[in-house]
């Protein structure tokens, strides 16, 4: 009887219902996070000329 009952306990501990929940969310806010850095960054003056000058050597031929 005692041991069933130390049995009920740990498997109350050691319930795993709604880590997976919460590993989605973790992985959520850091893609959020990292987007949030990817915007701030892609917003600067220079990234921007960089960006159009490649588009623009790619675009353009022989020059």
């Amino acid at each position: 009887m005692r041991t069933q009952r130390i049995r009920q306990a740990f498997t109350r501990l050691y319930k795993e219902d709604g880590s997976a929940t919460a590993e989605y969310a973790i992985a959520t806010m850091a893609a959020v996070g990292f987007a949030g850095l990817l915007v701030a960054i892609l917003r600067g003056d220079e990234v921007k000329q960089i960006l159009t000058d490649m588009v623009h050597r790619a675009l353009t031929f022989g020059g």
